[in-house]
């Protein structure tokens, strides 16, 4: 059963996210045709104006708001620690601007790096083209670290896959955790989020990590893990323990979005 669904909602993604259909709109809005007659037949009554006919069929079957999603917890728990700790300079790797980005340059100024042009300027975004896999493309850290405050939501699993036009390199999040760490000063915090369980490549869409693996590639950056969160498929963001046998469970489940934040440690 669990195996069936999994395929279902892989078949789900593929048809909808990649080709434009989305059979589950389909059922909602063909679910709306008879309740939309029935208001226009209503509307027409009491109302003898001129009507354009919009449809907006499955509107009613939704919630208020769209936050059942580990995207909407990540932008929303990510963005309320970057107002509380108010850092100096914070930079963005690759993040959602739609989401994320917009609720940190809601309140403060920010950077954002990632390998896509991004042509809107942006109030509160400065942005900057860059490949996180290659240190050339970085901004110089001389002197200790370019920011002190730094985020990566949801993108680490794509380095190195080709999707968004990076090169290929399977050992491109390894890179970009270490490049990453490079940006950051001793004691600077670093909020990073990708999927953790079953360690994988889903080609090219996105790594699944092992969450011991992300541990590793940061402690070997000289940054040390504070707190893990870890958002199920439910939705219920959850703290986690973040000893050994908590992380090999977490290793053991099949998808689960993991919050990661981290430390660099100040060797001086």
């Amino acid at each position: 059963m669990i195996v069936m669904k999994t395929i279902l909602i892989k078949l789900h993604w593929l048809i909808s996210s990649q080709f434009g259909l989305d059979p589950r709109l389909l059922v909602r809005s063909l679910r709306g045709l008879p309740m939309f007659f029935h208001d226009l037949l209503t509307f027409r009554k009491v109302y003898k104006g001129k009507i354009k006919i919009m449809p907006c069929l499955h509107d009613r079957y939704e919630e208020g708001g769209a936050t059942k999603s580990e995207y909407f917890w990540q932008d929303l728990l990510v963005a309320r620690a970057i107002y509380a700790a108010n850092p100096i300079k914070h930079v963005d790797i690759g993040s959602r601007v739609d989401g994320f980005v917009s609720h940190v340059a809601s309140f403060r100024e920010c950077e954002v790096f990632d390998v896509r042009p991004i042509s809107t300027k942006v109030p509160g975004v400065v942005f900057r083209q860059a490949d996180l896999m290659n240190p050339v493309s970085l901004p110089t850290t001389a002197g200790g670290g370019y920011c002190d405050s730094l985020s990566c939501l949801h993108a680490i699993e794509h380095f190195g896959l080709g999707r968004y036009g990076d090169p290929i390199n399977p050992q491109g999040y390894q890179r970009g955790i270490a490049n990453m760490a490079k940006l950051l000063q001793p004691g600077g915090t670093f909020y990073l989020s990708t999927p953790i369980g079953e360690e994988r490549v889903e080609f090219n869409a996105n790594w699944v990590f092992d969450p011991r693996s992300i541990v590793r590639c940061a402690e070997a950056a000289s940054m040390r893990l504070q707190e893990l969160i870890v958002i199920t498929p439910d939705n219920e963001p959850q703290g986690s323990p973040i000893d050994a046998a908590a992380l090999a469970d977490l290793a053991s489940e099949r998808y689960q979005l993991g919050l990661f934040i981290f430390r660099k440690e100040n060797h001086s």
